[in-house]
């Protein structure tokens, strides 16, 4: 039976938590947090923007490397996927051997470090996830470079904090400012990136209007690095709309309530994947480069002969927006990239599901915009509305951050004006992920992976961000330790 959530607030603990005063004391060492900020955000902006340009490089070497050695149509297909199965296989590895802290997005371990249950390796986390983060990505996997971006930059800043340790709370924040500038220069969305640390990381995020200054600081410096290299348009080049009719918000609302049952079961499935990669691999090396090279190989085969069912999906979203397929089609291809979405992102590869969740988004809500156009043609003139808000529906239901999730797709898409569908679908998504009882992922994962970590004598105090998510709903979590690994 889905519990609801309660409305008791431990209100000392709750002030306590957010709102930490007297970071720093004087004006010198504030104005040294906020210059240290800005550094962050730059030098984020700047990694995750070479991030993404070795991405595409290694794509692009992959794929037309053996044009020039004029061999058989089938044998270079065979060498490109060979390519493909070798640069996943090195990329697993390099996670699992060096930094196994960079498997997956990495959003959970930063969470993890400003809850205080780890420290960040950032003289592994950096060079790892960049190089093996680039090798996985190419291959043709379904994974996002933005979940990497937001842990590469709360690298970035807990390594700035390590140049002035004598402040006891320059980590916190300056981990904080890095992971809101990788998400915002990921994205080009600054306003996301601000909104996800207070809203996602909201158990974990010490709030003071010091700390809020140093994050969007952060975030304006890394925007304005990535828009230096790569201009100022908006990153998905999608139609823009015109504003839907009221009386077609109904629509909307039940939208988010078909992504509010998806998000919560998509959840689920994913610790249920996760747990099963884990006990499969056993931090066994050859299982591990074996499965890299089996999913490298696979995509990579998909990447040359179905290219809808492998990549991150931004380009995908793009071009089902402009030339929309069949309802039928677009749900059939949802199926099928969300078993590759589920298996990709629990494998332990060291990337992210942000644009996968997003292209997943797109795909029904396109479908169910085509369906509801046939339906009731005087409400929907443009099934393409229905994309947008589905894209911010899942994520809303997943990540459990509606607010961030409207902003993101309204920057991402440059389609502002439909901040009124969007809030309710995205709210909608929101409450029956909420109703059915469902945890937020990134909160999940930090859990699962604490508890699996966990020795077995060891005590078991609740997390911060469980014990968050327990006040919103009311449902017991599991434990994790407080040791600091």
């Amino acid at each position: 039976m889905p519990r609801f959530a309660n409305m008791h607030f431990p209100l000392k603990g709750l002030l306590k938590h957010r709102l930490t005063p007297g970071f720093f004391t004087s004006q010198p060492d504030y104005l040294v947090l906020l210059s240290l900020s800005a550094v962050v955000g730059a030098l984020a902006g700047l990694i995750v923007s070479m991030f993404e340009a070795a991405i595409h490089l290694m794509t692009d070497q992959r794929l037309h490397f053996f044009d020039s050695w004029q061999l058989p149509v089938g044998i270079t297909a065979l060498l490109v996927i060979l390519a493909g199965a070798l640069v996943a296989a090195v990329g697993f590895v390099l996670t699992a051997k060096l930094a196994p802290e960079t498997s997956g997005s990495g959003i959970p371990h930063v969470e993890g470090a400003l809850d205080g249950l780890h420290d960040i390796r950032w003289w592994r986390v950096l060079p790892v996830k960049f190089v093996a983060g680039v090798l996985t990505l190419s291959s043709g996997m379904v994974l996002g470079r933005e979940g990497p971006s937001v842990q590469i930059g709360g690298a970035v800043g807990r390594m700035c904090a390590a140049l002035i340790s004598k402040y006891p709370y320059a980590p916190h924040v300056l981990t904080a400012s890095g992971a809101a500038a990788g998400l915002a220069a990921a994205f080009n969305a600054p306003l996301a990136g601000i909104l996800f640390i207070i809203e996602e990381m909201r158990p974990q995020f010490r709030y003071n209007f010091t700390s809020f200054k140093c994050v969007t600081l952060a975030s304006l410096m890394a925007t304005i690095v990535l828009r230096y290299f790569h201009g100022q348009d908006a990153v998905m080049d999608i139609p823009t709309f015109q504003v839907p009719p009221l009386g077609s918000l109904w629509l909307f609302l039940l939208l988010g309530i078909i992504f509010g049952v998806i998000g919560t079961y998509f959840n689920l499935w994913v610790l249920h994947c996760t747990a099963f990669f884990k006990r499969y691999h056993r931090n066994n090396i050859l299982r591990v480069a074996s499965t890299g090279a089996a999913l490298g190989g696979l995509f990579a085969l998909f990447q040359l002969y179905l290219p809808s069912i492998s990549g991150g999906g931004v380009a995908l979203i793009t071009e089902f927006v402009r030339e929309p397929m069949a309802w039928g089609i677009m749900v059939l291809i949802f199926v099928v990239r969300l078993v590759a979405t589920l298996g990709c992102f629990s494998s332990g590869a060291p990337g992210g599901v942000f644009a996968p969740m997003l292209a997943l988004g797109t795909l029904l809500g396109l479908a169910y915009g085509t369906v509801a156009a046939g339906l009731f043609p005087s409400l929907v003139a443009e099934p393409g509305v229905y994309a947008v808000a589905g894209m911010g529906a899942l994520f809303a239901a997943t990540v459990r951050a509606p607010v961030t999730g409207i902003i993101l797709v309204v920057e991402m898409t440059d389609n502002y004006q439909l901040i009124m569908p969007l809030l309710m679908t995205c709210l909608g998504a929101t409450f029956i992920a909420q109703a059915l009882g469902g945890s937020p992922l990134y909160s999940a994962l930090l859990t699962q992976s604490l508890s699996t970590n966990a020795p077995p004598a060891a005590p078991t105090p609740t997390t911060a961000s469980a014990a968050a998510e327990t006040a919103d709903n009311n449902i017991p979590v599991a434990s994790a330790p407080t040791k600091t690994e």
